[in-house]
This record gives structure tokens, sequence and C-alpha cells, in this order.
């Protein structure tokens, strides 16, 4: 059954993995390139090369599991770069939350720091753009068919996809982890992955014929909370001239003090013994660590106010400050941001994913620590509460809106910042119920709609309409990545008139289009936090 209910979110209600992306093959001359980092022979796939599963680290493995990535040293001999690497450990089947990005897992191992390179026919200082994949740092990969980088290829930018630690194995903050450390801190290993993929890009990507001045990070869900996160790491800056945060997820930065207690329980779940935890961690077997992990995550399901039990740490060295905090007070890195959120984001997690409060019971555990005036402020901001929908609304803003809105009033501060909203949907996707609810920008991002399953899900009069709105994306997001500016017709976020560009059949500037929403959910803060 469990089996079963993936394949339907995938197939029929998203069509948001095995599309079909990549094509087969087109050449029995493989392409080579030399880079510092050694000799990687691709494939030619359509008009783009492919590079797949090149390590940028050492596995981090025995004495490495939970320390900083290793760079990984030159290759002697030249590299085989036709297929994908391993995918980091994680939930086959997870029972909370269930995800989008699942696939078929292929293989996984704790050696899994990899990237993919999409090479565009004559590139030559070519902008680079760095995804950063979603899964609640819990799951997903860089490999996964979503997230092919051919379509954007074509538009002349070179596209990197990466691997990163997951869950424990990525973002174990534990206190006798730390001792065992010459920086007595622990955790943000995942984050510090992504930095070191970045460093790679930036010693080797010229070889490929991107510009490593030029590179745009981008991400989404879990990963746009990791492109805004990196803004605020000191070891981060200078590693990419423009970011863009797609849908940036709430609640998964935590101060040292709670990601000491998370680290605590799931110690516990593990560990019969709670004498010698760090031995016992670093002995058990991936499976054992994702398994105590998932254990953790259904325990703590219905904690809201507790927060999200893996995460970024702040108040180390590596990440100082809280993200938002610190673009608010003007210590993040000042570049050009674009940040945003889609129209039905809620509506994925009635249905396949349990992660937001969107139900009376939930809202009311989320509110009840709050002032009564805090309470009255934000349930007054949806009319029609508790009914279904305002529950939906409600709880997508909690986790989306008051997000984005934070980041951009405390970022456009100090450099420029673009908002939008995604709205389209096809018609199949409204008769699901679904709308244009998480991640399904991605289909427009990564020109999903031009795949077979993407013609179905667009199929009729939708047609012209989603590859309207893949194009403007598209030539958006590239214009970005090459100038800094998305293009005409979208102004630069202020504080005082906040434009929003919204992504529709026919797109158009909004200014403050929630404005009673934003307002109400000013100075929320979780508990625990």
């Amino acid at each position: 059954m469990i089996r079963s209910h993936y394949r339907a979110l995938r197939h029929i209600a998203f069509g948001m993995t095995a599309l079909g992306l990549s094509a087969a093959a087109s050449s029995a001359e493989r392409p080579s390139v030399t880079a510092p980092a050694g000799t990687f022979e691709g494939v030619t796939e359509g008009s783009a090369n492919v590079f797949r599963g090149i390590s940028y680290a050492e596995a981090p493995t025995g004495e490495r599991r939970w320390r900083p990535p290793v760079p990984k040293a030159r290759a002697s001999a030249p590299v085989d770069a036709s297929e994908f690497g391993p995918i980091c450990n994680q939930p086959e089947f997870p029972n909370v939350p269930a995800n989008i990005y699942y696939e078929d897992l292929p293989p996984m191992s704790e050696d899994c720091l990899s990237l993919n390179v999409w090479q565009p026919e004559n590139a030559d200082h070519a902008p680079v753009f760095v995804w950063i994949h979603g899964g609640s740092l819990l799951t997903g990969a860089g490999r996964f068919s979503l997230y092919d980088g051919a379509e954007l290829a074509k538009r002349g930018v070179v596209v990197v996809s990466i691997n990163y630690r997951l869950g424990a194995l990525g973002f174990m903050a534990h206190p006798d982890l730390s001792s065992e450390t010459p920086y007595n801190v622990s955790g943000n290993y995942g984050l510090l992955d992504q930095i070191e993929a970045l460093r790679w890009v930036e010693r080797n990507i010229a070889a490929f014929g991107g510009d490593p001045d030029d590179v745009t990070i981008f991400g989404e869900s879990a990963g746009a909370h990791a492109v805004t996160t990196l803004l605020a790491v000191p070891a981060a800056n200078g590693l990419f001239a423009r970011a863009i945060s797609q849908s940036p997820a709430g609640a998964l930065s935590r101060s040292q003090e709670l990601a000491a207690e998370f680290a605590a329980k799931f110690a516990s779940i593990l560990c019969a013994d709670e004498r010698e935890p760090a031995r016992l961690l670093l002995a058990a077997r991936p499976a054992q660590l994702v398994n105590a992990f998932d254990r953790l995550l259904t325990t703590s399901a219905s904690d809201l106010a507790g927060g999200y039990p893996v995460g970024c740490t702040f108040g180390t060295d590596y990440l100082p400050s809280e993200p938002i905090q610190a673009m608010r007070d003007g210590k993040a890195y000042r570049v050009p941001l674009i940040v945003g959120t889609n129209a039905d984001e809620g509506r994925l997690f009635t249905r396949f994913l349990k992660l937001l409060p969107t139900n009376e019971a939930k809202i009311e555990a989320l509110l009840a620590g709050a002032e009564p005036t805090c309470r009255e402020r934000i349930t007054a901001a949806y009319p029609e509460y508790p009914a279904p929908d305002a529950c939906i609304r409600l709880g997508a803003d909690f986790t989306f809106g008051s997000t984005l809105w934070q980041l951009a009033d405390s970022h456009s501060r100090h450099a420029p910042t673009y908002l939008y909203r995604y709205d389209f949907a096809p018609r199949t996707l409204q008769w699901a119920g679904l709308g244009a609810t998480h991640a399904t920008e991605l289909l427009a991002v990564f020109d999903a709609y031009r795949t077979p399953l993407g013609r179905l899900l667009s199929a009729g009069a939708d047609r012209r309409s989603a590859l309207r709105v893949s194009d403007d994306m598209q030539g958006r997001w590239d214009a970005f990545a090459r100038t800094g500016v998305p293009g005409d017709g979208w102004p630069r976020y202020t504080s005082d008139a906040r434009p929003v560009l919204v992504f529709d059949r026919a797109s158009r500037v909004d200014n403050d289009p929630h404005a009673d929403r934003r307002k109400a959910w000013e100075g929320f803060q979780v508990l625990g936090r």
C-alpha cells in the first residue's frame, strides 16, 4: 500500500519524477574535460555534455563521519563520469514525512558526496547554476529526474547539482561529538558539504566552460533554506554571486540548545548505553541511524512548538547567527536575491506530507504559547478559520509565507531583492485539488512541461500557458544569473511598495498582495527556538 501510494503521487498527481528528462547518449565519442581535480569522461545527451557522479570530497566514513568534508584528492587516472553516484543515506519509506521528492531509490552510501555537471555546447565563461535539492534535509539527491539540467543548459549556462549529507549524518549536533572535534562543535555537516561543493566549483568549473565568478546558487524548500543560510555563512562568502530561494522552509534553523536537546533524544533512541553515546554513534550502521532518526521524527511530529529535529545550528563559528537575523543586521552576504513561494503551498501537506499545521488541532497547538493578542491577530487574518481552507492557508503561511516576508524585508535593506508568487496550475492539478502547491514551480524551472508526462499534465488549453510560464521563468532565472536583474517588468522589492511578480497564465505585478496575512505574523516566534 505504501509503495502504491508513492507511485500514485509520483506518476498521477504530480508527474515530478521518472519524467524521462534524459535523452539517450547521442554520440559514441565521449566528451572529456581536464580540470584541476582530474580528467573526467562524460556522455553527450542532446546538445549538452553531462558529467555525473564526480566526487568533490573524500568519503565521510570511519573517522571522517561527523566531521567537516575533506576535499577530494586529484584523480591520477581518467574518471568515468557517465553514471550518477550513490545517494546519501535516507529513509526509503519515511513514516514522517512522505515526500514528493521520492523516487525508486538507487543505491545509498555514506560515500555520497558527488556532483553532476551539464555543459552546454561551446561553453566559454558561461554563467553557472548550482542546484541544492529539497527534501526536508532528510531525503533527496542531485540526481533525481526532475532536476535534470539539460534544458537550462540549452540557454548557455553550466548547471551543477550536488549531494550533501542528510538527516542525522548531515546535521547531528551532539555535545559528545563536539568534544571529539578540534573545534569543540558538531553539526552542520550537510551545510559544510554544500560549501565544499561550491569550493570545487570555484576551482574546477572553468574547465567545463563556466565562469567561477558568475555562480548563482538556487534551491527549493529545504534547498531554498540552504540557499538563504549560505548567505549567513562566513566560509561561503565569495563562492557565489547571486541566489534564488524557491519556497524557503521555516523552522530549519535551531539554536545550539535546541539542537543538543534533539541530539540527546536521538541518542537515547539509538543507544541503550547512554554512558558512551559518541562511541556508539560513530560505530552505528547507516541504516541504524536512518531508522532511529525516523523514530525521532515520528515522536516529534506533534510537538510543533519544539521545532523540527533536523536543521542547521546557529551560534557557531560556521553559522554565527540565525540567517534572517544576520540579514536584518546587515551581516549576511549582500548578493542579489530572488525569493518566492507558491499560491497553494499547503495543499500538498494535507494529503501526502504531514509536517505542516494544516488542521485546527495542530494550529491550536502551534499558537498555544503565543500571547492572546498574537493568536487573535493571526486567526483574524484568515476570516473563515477554522474552516479547512483557512487552516491550510494559515499552516502554509506559518511555514513558508512568514519566512518569505521576513527574508524579503531583511535582505532588501542591504541588497537587491526580488519577490515572486507562483500561481500557475494546469487543470489536472486543479482537478486534483492541489493547485499551485509546493514544488510545482519546479516543472517550469526545469522545463518539465516539455517532457512526455509534462505534456500530459498540460494537455489541451493548458499547453500554451504551461510553455509560456516555463519560458518566462527560465528566461528570468537566466537573465538574473547573467546580470543580477531578472528581466524587464519585475520591480526591485522595497518595504514601501512590496511588489510581487505573480507567475500565471497572464503574469502581473501586485503590490503587497497579502498585507493582512503578512502583518499578522510579524513578531511571532516558535517556542523553543
